[in-house]
């Protein structure tokens, strides 16, 4: 994924499934290239690049 995308996400009102390593996250914010993101099925959160994430 890249940062415009990233970008189109955090600013929109839709429901956007995003995955990093098979599993769902929702992004809470982004920094430079690292994204921080939470898991849907838990309560991890964890710092990844960008291009890990994918939809």
């Amino acid at each position: 994924m890249d940062i415009n995308r990233i970008n189109n996400i955090l600013n929109t009102d839709e429901k956007c499934d995003v995955f990093y390593n098979n599993r769902a996250v929702w992004i809470q914010g982004v920094n430079n290239k690292i994204a921080k993101v939470g898991f849907v099925d838990n309560f991890e959160e964890k710092d990844v690049s960008i291009q890990d994430l994918y939809e």
